[in-house]
């Protein structure tokens, strides 16, 4: 006789051998054995749809690659960072490939591709929005857009920390299974590296992490600082992190974070503000932030002397708002180790590095009552890392290992292009500076072939004066290789 219980038994052992079956059916081995899920549904169109407009013709790529471009893209121009970098570098004897500059930089010769998805940015609130596959599927679109015809790039660079966190492994995926032989390099593991390059096994590191607020929710960086830690056999570090609400798009100067002409608060503003969270502004370190108060740099309502309403409204604000919460958070864990090490873990924050280095230096030398809150907390000279040039370095290395230097290249050279929106989308989806709306570029969803935004070269038209002013400035060498598309 069969009792209820071993009807039950059968049941469950029925059920978690389905179970096993079905989740056996989404996920497939590497060559490496490792399992891995499948492809997400745009990479499956570019290997298998020839209908699709995503359709990648892998099987077409050129066998020889040592004269095609090198591709980069990040969701925005701070990118450029990392291709000025690459550009400016000269680590290497590039007649022996040995370490040591010769005074030839070790790109030389080479042609690039530049790709802004200035119009889908910041990458790093598609999280936050629960549209986590969106971003992964523009990620794809990203490299599509640089190995498909008519763009073939030999490597793709992926200057964008978000888009790593979230998009690295599917851009491999791709590659790999569409046998183009392409290499991808993400820029959280080059910064981690760098964190380790120069320290001593035997101390212990306290490393602070500024990223978008997307990078920081993925937890590549501490997962990564951790892993790496135990690999090379160095302590695991204390790790503070700093979800970076506003600061890149600030840098792009996003409507919804800035706008200078404003000189009182605005409705529409999506920055920090005061609160009770971690991204809050804190009425009570005012004197800590030491904002700059000139130009509209700062928007404040106050009633009588209470202050209601403050509202970020420069770079340099941003920048100083979210290293002093930073290194505010760390004085109330209570942690003893001094931070000596900060990650720009986006590449639109180097562009104020000057601004850091100097709000570091009066965090220092803050005191209140005779007490000095942070001094204790931060080393003399801390290092701020920027990914950059070990990306440019790890770029070097693998193109070099695999005979993809251009031998024949005299010049360098760079296609920048940018994401703007489509001639066909509807003017209500757009804001004054002909930007997505924030409600319509984080309330699409993946899986449809209609394009809402085109790729176009760079041009006056479609990066903003602050913008290009700042490149010209910090990164000369890419701004002569664009000044022509820009003018």
């Amino acid at each position: 006789m069969i009792t209820n219980k071993s009807v039950v038994m059968k049941n469950r052992l029925l059920f978690l051998l389905f179970l096993f079956l079905v989740i056996s059916g989404c996920r497939q081995k590497t060559g490496n054995g490792k399992i891995t899920e499948e492809l997400i549904p745009i990479s499956e169109k570019a290997l298998n749809d020839t209908s699709s407009a995503f359709y990648a013709h892998f099987n077409e790529y050129p066998q020889e690659r040592s004269d095609l471009p090198i591709g980069v893209f990040d969701s925005g121009t701070g990118g450029l960072t990392v291709l000025e970098a690459m550009l400016s570098l000269d680590a290497f004897n590039n007649k022996t490939g040995e370490s040591g500059a010769d005074g030839v930089p070790d790109f030389s010769g080479e042609k690039f591709i530049y790709l802004a998805d200035q119009i889908n940015m910041p990458y790093g609130n598609y999280a936050a929005e629960n549209k986590t596959e969106y971003l992964r599927e523009l990620v794809i679109k990203d490299a599509l857009f640089l190995t498909s015809p008519p763009n073939r790039s030999k490597l793709v660079v992926i200057a964008c920390n978000t888009a790593t966190a979230y998009g690295l492994q599917d851009v491999s995926k791709l590659f790999q299974k569409g046998e183009t032989g392409i290499n991808v390099i993400g820029v959280i593991n080059a910064a981690v590296n760098a964190v380790y390059d120069g320290s001593s096994k035997d101390d212990s590191i306290a490393v602070g992490v500024m990223a978008t607020v997307g990078t920081i929710a993925s937890g590549g960086y501490e997962r990564t600082l951790k892993e790496v830690a135990s690999q090379r056999g160095y302590i695991s570090p204390v790790v503070v992190n700093q979800g970076g609400k506003g600061f890149a798009e600030a840098v792009d100067g996003e409507y919804d974070y800035i706008e200078r002409s404003s000189k009182t608060v605005r409705d529409n503003y999506r920055g920090p503000a005061i609160g009770n969270d971690t991204l809050s502004i804190n009425p009570d370190l005012m004197e800590v932030y030491n904002f700059d108060m000139s130009n509209n740099a700062l928007l404040v309502k106050k009633k009588g002397a209470k202050i209601e309403t403050i509202q970020l409204n420069s770079p340099g604000n941003y920048a100083r708002y979210h290293l002093v919460n930073m290194i505010d958070k760390y004085r109330q864990k209570g942690e003893k180790i001094k931070i000596g090490k900060v990650i720009l873990g986006c590449t639109h924050y180097p562009y104020f590095k000057d601004t850091l280095e100097k709000c570091l230096g009066e965090l220092r030398k803050y005191s209140k009552n005779g007490i000095y809150p942070y001094r204790d907390l931060i080393k003399e000279k801390v290092e701020f890392i920027d990914p950059a040039r070990n990306v440019a370095i790890e770029a070097y290395n693998y193109a070099r290992e695999h005979n993809l230097l251009n031998p024949n290249g005299v010049t360098n050279s760079v296609m920048p292009y940018i994401t703007v929106p489509a001639d066909t989308l509807s003017l209500d989806k757009l804001d004054k500076a002909g930007n997505f709306k924030y409600e319509f570029k984080y309330g699409r969803s993946s899986g449809t072939e209609k394009q809402d935004f085109s790729v176009v070269p760079f041009s006056s038209k479609n990066i903003n004066k602050d913008n290009l002013s700042r490149i010209q400035t910090r990164l000369p060498l890419t701004y002569s290789q664009i000044k022509s598309y820009t003018e």
